[in-house]
């Protein structure tokens, strides 16, 4: 994923959700409703999310340093995962208490809950062209793969974020007109705090799935099946190299770590075997321009143990 296309997709989600958060709390207001007051919630946290991926796009473009040599690229997954863990499931919670509240207090009817569900209707809107954008950005890179394995192998934190808050948002605000609109046709408001309860559960599986993809890639994901075939098909284009072995480690979703060993011949000199491992670096850095740490080992095959 380029970081131009994930940034163009936080920033539309932005504009969306304070938009949208904005309307939300003004129609909690007017209309006494526990679920738009928790779908309001849900935007502010959005919107922060998208401020903290932004935050954390800018400080991973930090020059390495002696102390950090190999630069801040996991900086956009450490302020992923806050945004999978703190956020959505302050969101999340907070949505299951104004739930179980409401379920308690079932004493105050909804007050003009037609300003509810214009909100809802005009938030559906907006929430769908965020969506679109992040649906646009994510095809240019997810090819032929499923949209379950594009989220569970990618290596940028970013689209996939955005794709499932959106979707949750979306969801979200189906649930919570839903409950208001049953709310109003039947005057019971144990609807809309159903309505309220989903829209915690959500939030809550959400941050979920979020934290579980996001901490895999702090610990350490290795490069996809198709640029480590790419780099063994680059190393072994040359007849004199032998691949021993091979590892690979994102250091950042556009940086990744390459050590390879490679057998040589026993009668190659000194400035031959440097010839080739610059020559293997070259490939490599052609056919996965994203290996910008490339360490190459050379070795002599050895057959039988």
């Amino acid at each position: 994923m380029s970081a131009e296309g994930g940034t163009k997709a936080i920033v539309a989600a932005l504009a969306a959700n304070t938009g949208i958060a904005i309307s939300k709390f003004i129609a909690a207001g007017i209309t006494g409703s526990a679920s738009m007051l928790a779908e309001g919630v849900h935007s502010v946290a959005d919107a922060a999310n998208q401020v903290l991926l932004l935050i954390g796009g800018k400080a991973s473009r930090k020059a390495a340093s002696p102390a950090h040599p190999f630069g801040y690229g996991r900086e956009r997954y450490i302020y992923a995962f806050i945004v999978s863990i703190v956020l959505f499931s302050i969101g999340g919670v907070y949505a299951l208490y104004e739930g179980y509240h409401k379920l308690s207090d079932q004493g105050h009817g909804l007050e003009t809950p037609i300003v509810a569900v214009i909100v809802l209707v005009v938030a559906i809107i907006l929430e769908s062209f965020s969506l679109r954008t992040a649906v646009k950005e994510s095809n240019a890179v997810r090819g032929n793969q499923s949209w379950v394995r594009f989220i569970k192998g990618s290596r940028s934190p970013e689209l996939p974020v955005i794709l499932l808050e959106d979707i949750g948002a979306l969801v979200g605000l189906v649930a919570a007109l839903l409950g208001v609109g049953l709310s109003m046709i039947t005057g019971n408001v144990v609807w809309d705090a159903i309505g309220t309860l989903v829209i915690g559960l959500l939030l809550v599986c959400i941050a979920v799935v979020l934290a579980i993809e996001i901490r895999s890639m702090l610990i350490g994901e290795s490069a996809t099946h198709e640029d480590i075939a790419a780099i063994e098909a680059a190393i072994n284009e040359d007849d004199a190299n032998t691949l021993i072995h091979l590892k690979t480690l994102h250091i950042g979703p556009d940086e990744l770590l390459v050590a390879a060993k490679i057998g040589i011949g026993t009668s190659e000199t000194g400035e031959q075997v440097a010839a080739e491992i610059d020559a293997a670096e070259a490939r490599i850095r052609a056919a996965v321009p994203t290996a910008k740490l490339i360490y190459i080992e050379p070795d002599i095959p050895r057959t039988g143990a």
